[in-house]
């Protein structure tokens, strides 16, 4: 089972990428960081859960943007993407605990409808407008 001590170990040393990922994801759901894995291997199992953690920790810990700047990244490219329902609802929520106004992820949505089409944008901006409803 995944815990605190992955089975990526390096010598006698945790990876720290990994580590910082713990933290990552810790902030981000409001949970202990010693729960953050064994959440992981519940929703998506071990392998994957190892790879998101690591990734969290070099993606979102790096200093060059914000997280406010990283959340409307991720929420433009989940619209984008489309079939991706719960991720979109979790990043809009993160992107208001980051600082986005939802006049700002409206704004995003409208502007991808010209890029990406008004189909995805559409259902983007739908998903987008419910968790806003929910956080007032």
């Amino acid at each position: 089972m995944l815990t605190a001590q992955p089975p990526n170990v390096m010598g006698d040393a945790v990876d720290p990428r990994y580590q910082r990922g713990l933290d990552v994801y810790a902030s981000q759901f409001h949970m202990p960081r010693e729960e953050v894995a064994s959440w992981f291997v519940g929703a998506v199992g071990e392998r994957f859960g190892e790879e998101a953690i690591l990734a969290g920790g070099g993606a979102w810990a790096d200093d060059e943007l914000s997280l406010r700047d990283r959340s409307l990244v991720v929420v433009a490219a989940l619209i984008t993407l489309g079939g991706a329902e719960a991720q979109l609802r979790t990043h809009t929520r993160w992107a208001v605990e980051h600082g986005c106004k939802a006049v700002q992820l409206e704004a995003l949505a409208t502007l991808l409808a010209v890029h990406i089409g008004y189909p995805h944008a559409g259902n983007g901006m739908t998903i987008v407008r419910e968790e806003l409803s929910k956080l007032s």
